[in-house]
């Protein structure tokens, strides 16, 4: 049996169970993250999110800048502590497929480009990423949060731990991530933060619709309460 085999097995089972729903959503966290697609925009603007949480602030994101040779377009500029850090996004649509060397080489290049302006440079990407690009990265201090890397702060650990699970585990369809997208509500916890008619005027979809997806925000979270908004 393969690990794809026995992942099956278990969303099978969780399914057949009424009150597990919440735990099936979370159990589909990386095929969640691989619906923030299939540009890659989403991903980006979820990252950005993401960040907010750390204490960055999202400055621009997918800025054009100039360096020394050419100018560059960088995917996410945060601010933090009044500095600015250089965050790629690097997505994938499939599973398997390795971030590896040349991606971290690359971004280098522009980080080297564009001194002095930044203070860091940042990698997220949603799969894993190669032994030789985790090497490189070590050696000259860029920063990489992947599938499973780093080991204790992974992008994984960093969304279970702090419950920033992206909207997309709720099931979405393309046009409703869209909206909620350009609405800049990329963490489904931000849905209990506001009234469900604020957020139907502001992404266009129905109230009904924010109403259950709240509730389903609410038994991923918290699985072992039961409340009405």
């Amino acid at each position: 049996m393969t690990s794809r085999d026995v992942y099956k097995k278990v969303i099978q089972a969780i399914s057949k169970e009424k009150n597990l729903r919440g735990l099936q959503h979370r159990y589909q966290l990386k095929e969640s993250i691989m619906k923030l697609g299939p540009a890659g925009f989403a991903f980006e603007n979820y990252v950005a999110a993401l960040l907010e949480y750390y204490g960055y602030r999202p400055y621009k994101i997918r800025a054009k800048v100039s360096g020394t040779c050419i100018s560059h377009e960088i995917d996410v500029i945060g601010i933090k502590d009044n500095k600015e850090y250089m965050i790629e996004c690097k997505y994938h649509a499939s599973r398997g497929i390795y971030t590896g060397l040349k991606v971290s080489l690359y971004i280098h290049a522009r980080f080297i480009d564009t001194k002095p302006r930044f203070s860091g440079e940042i990698i997220f990407c949603n799969t894993k990423v190669s032994n030789n690009a985790k090497k490189y990265a070590q050696c000259i201090g860029q920063q990489i949060f992947s599938w499973r890397y780093p080991p204790s702060n992974s992008l994984e650990t960093i969304i279970e731990k702090n419950n920033l699970y992206p909207v997309t585990i709720l099931g979405l369809s393309q046009n409703e991530l869209r909206m909620f997208s350009e609405s800049n509500f990329m963490i489904a916890k931000d849905l209990l933060e506001h009234d469900k008619s604020h957020i139907a005027k502001i992404t266009g979809i129905s109230e009904k619709r924010i109403h259950n997806l709240q509730k389903l925000v609410e038994k991923i979270l918290y699985p072992h309460q039961t409340s009405e908004i």
